[in-house]
C-alpha cells in the first residue's frame, strides 16, 4: 500500500511542488490539499492519510495550532511533518512541542523531501536529529522544565529503558540501537514502546523532546 499524504500550504506553487516530487514515487501517493490549517481536520478525517506535509505558518491557522486540533480531535491521528522556510524557527520548535513528528524545509532536495515522508510515516527513526537538538539548545527550557522533569520522574524509567531513550535522541533507528546494544530488534521495538508508554508520547520525536525539555539530556 502507498503511503498517503495530504498537503496543506497557502501557498499553491509549494503544493504544486510537493506534490510533483511525491507522486513521482509509486510508493507515496498525494490524496488531497488545502491552503489553510483550518481545513485539515474535515479532510484528515475524510481521507484518511498516513502523513500531513503541513505550512507552519498560514493565515487563518497556521501549522502549531492545526498539529494540537489534529491530535486533540481526530482518533489515530496521522503523521505531521510542519514545512517551514526557515530551519532555526522558533515555530518549528513549537510545532514539535505540539506534537509534530518531524519538520522539513522547503528548500529541501526532491530526495530529502522523500525520504522525509517515508522516514516519518515509518515511525522507527528520527527526523534531522541534529536540528532537533539544535532548536532544543535554542528555545527549550535551559536545565528543563519542572513539568517535564516531573514527568520524566514519574516515568521512572529502567536502566535499558533510559539507554534507549538516548540513542533515540541521537536519531538512531531501532535496528541500528539494536545493533549498538547488541539485542534484537524486536526487544529494541519492545523498550521503544515501554519509553512512549511511561512518557505519555505517542511516538519517538514526542519522546526525544521530553528527554529534551526535562533535562533528562542535554541539547547541546
Amino acid at each position: 500500500m502507498p503511503v498517503t499524504v495530504l498537503l496543506v500550504d497557502d501557498e499553491p506553487l509549494v503544493r504544486a511542488g510537493l506534490r510533483a516530487v511525491l507522486e513521482a514515487q509509486p510508493d507515496i501517493e498525494v490524496v488531497g490539499e488545502a491552503a489553510d490549517g483550518a481545513a485539515v481536520i474535515p479532510l484528515v478525517r475524510q481521507l484518511r492519510p498516513d502523513v500531513v506535509a503541513m505550512d507552519v505558518r498560514m493565515p487563518l491557522m497556521d501549522g502549531i495550532e492545526a498539529t494540537r486540533a489534529v491530535l486533540r480531535t481526530v482518533e489515530q491521528p496521522p503523521k505531521i511533518v510542519v514545512v517551514t522556510t526557515f530551519e532555526n524557527d522558533e515555530y518549528v520548535y513549537e510545532a514539535l512541542r505540539a506534537g509534530a513528528d518531524g519538520f522539513l524545509l522547503k528548500r529541501a532536495r526532491p530526495a530529502e523531501i522523500v525520504h522525509a515522508v517515508r522516514l516519518v510515516a515509518e515511525g522507527e527513526s528520527l527526523l534531522f536529529p541534529a536540528s532537533v537538538r539544535q532548536l532544543a539548545a535554542q528555545y527549550g527550557d535551559e536545565g528543563g522544565n519542572r513539568a517535564a522533569r516531573a514527568a520524566m520522574e514519574r516515568a521512572q524509567l529502567t536502566e535499558r529503558e533510559a539507554e534507549v531513550l538516548r540513542l533515540m535522541t541521537r536519531g538512531l533507528s531501532n535496528a541500528e540501537i539494536a545493533a549498538r546494544l547488541v539485542v534484537g530488534a524486536e526487544t529494541v521495538k519492545s523498550h521503544v514502546s515501554g519509553v512512549l508508554a511511561k512518557l505519555g508520547a505517542r511516538d519517538r520525536t514526542q519522546a526525544v523532546i521530553a528527554a529534551y525539555e526535562s533535562g533528562f539530556v542535554a541539547p547541546g
